[in-house]
């Protein structure tokens, strides 16, 4: 009976151990194809280590039992024991075989994973080197095709330059031609200007730097007399039209009162009408206030310019409100805020409705020559026209008149290249309100 018991005992446990067997062979074969097997080898060798532990727990109770038998002196006792300590090292022996091939596959597993895992990782290295390089060349080709678009964009700068350059080149020839045309007759002598092929250079004789002196006083008349006339119609004429522009343009900027815009809206429309119908009725007007022959009749007459009042209300009108009535609030007088404030942020646009003005001044022909019977009461625009005229033999000493130009003009570049940008300034301001 008790055989029956211990085979009864071994056989399940032989079936465990082959089924053990069973699960490790296929494993060790599905551990090859995928990474899923080894999980089912741990689980295996876990199995077979339970397994195992529960044998030598039998095994160590079935010795505690033998023992304590041996000292029944039983001889079928003492073979029953013998016979269960063989069965249970039979069973050691198989668990402990198939913890070994257990292990060795598991062994493989792992190295099988290794292996994988090296070659996975030399794989995602060499994808990663071609990613890097395909990365490289990219950025590569984007700073070649970035320098190449600069390169472009400086050549097209450059050459937008030469042709700016090359244009600003070929007007400012044609502007300076004129003065260098002038300069360059006024040191030549009457019959060197009189040939039929005129030429850019002195090259008859040495240059008549005494046609400066001479063209000073010619043929009776003195062109210091037209240049302090010139000068005194310029100064005086300049302050009073700054003086009535100043004002003008403060009222229709900045004072109420009715009828304002439709009063400037008819200033503005008389803008329209041509300056020489102008002419007939102010003479008509200074002859009858027997105004002929005096500097009155050449400083009142144009005195008042719309185009300079609307100059400086433009400016003005870009001064805040908010400082003509804090000004109110304090006290300060209409006159005195005009004085104070207005008249210094707008000093630009002064700046150049003197510079402008006194120009006109200098530069006045038609109105004098219709106006001044008397030579004395010439300006200079006459005196130049006419001095160097021979009555008798109608030619004019052409040396002699450009040298006279020359020295009429160098004023005016002197006032010009001095005040420049504010004239440039004080234009563009004007036109922008806010």
């Amino acid at each position: 009976m008790e055989d029956e018991k211990l085979n009864q005992v071994v056989e399940p446990k032989k079936k465990s151990t082959s089924k053990v067997q069973a699960k490790s062979s296929t494993a060790k074969k599905t551990s090859i194809s995928n990474k899923a097997s080894t999980s089912a080898a741990k689980k295996s060798f876990a199995s077979a280590k339970k397994v195992t532990s529960e044998a030598s727990n039998k095994s160590t109770s079935i010795k505690k039992t033998t023992t304590a038998k041996k000292s029944i002196p039983l001889k079928n006792e003492e073979k029953d024991s013998m016979q269960k300590v063989n069965v249970e090292e039979i069973k050691n022996e198989q668990t402990n075989s198939t913890i070994g091939n257990l292990a060795n596959a598991y062994s493989e597993e792992k190295k099988e994973e290794v292996i994988l895992s090296a070659s996975l990782e030399s794989s995602e290295h060499e994808i990663t080197g071609n990613n890097s390089v395909n990365e490289v060349e990219a950025k590569e080709d984007v700073v070649f095709n970035a320098e190449k678009q600069e390169r472009r964009q400086k050549a097209l700068k450059i050459v937008g330059q030469i042709v700016i350059y090359i244009f600003l080149i070929i007007f400012a020839v044609i502007v300076l031609f004129p003065f260098y045309f002038m300069i360059i007759s006024s040191l030549k002598t009457e019959a060197e200007y009189n040939q039929s092929i005129p030429t850019l250079w002195v090259t008859m004789s040495a240059p008549q730097w005494q046609n400066y002196i001479e063209c000073l006083n010619y043929n009776g008349y003195n062109l210091g007399r037209y240049m302090l006339n010139t000068v005194i119609v310029g100064v005086v004429s300049t302050i009073l039209s700054l003086v009535l522009t100043i004002l003008s343009a403060y009222a229709f900027a900045r004072l109420k009162f009715k009828g304002r815009d439709a009063l400037f809206g008819l200033l503005l429309g008389t803008m329209m009408i041509p300056g020489e119908l102008f002419t007939i009725t102010n003479y008509a007007t200074v002859y009858s206030f027997n105004w002929i022959n005096t500097y009155t009749v050449l400083i009142v007459p144009f005195l008042v310019s719309v185009f300079y009042i609307y100059l400086l209300r433009q400016n003005f009108k870009q001064i805040p409100d908010q400082l003509y009535y804090a000004a109110k609030v304090d006290g300060t007088s209409d006159f005195k805020y005009l004085w104070k404030v207005m008249i210094p942020l707008a000093a630009p646009s002064i700046v150049s409705i003197t510079i402008l003005k006194l120009m006109g001044s200098w530069n006045s022909y038609l109105w004098p020559q219709l106006v001044c019977t008397d030579k004395n009461m010439l300006l200079i625009t006459n005196g130049l026209r006419s001095a160097f005229s021979d009555s008798s033999s109608g030619m004019t000493n052409y040396p002699l008149q450009m040298a006279a130009c020359f020295v009429v003009s160098i004023p005016l570049f002197i006032v010009f290249i001095c005040f420049r940008k504010y004239i440039m300034k004080g234009v563009s301001k004007s036109g922008i309100k806010g």
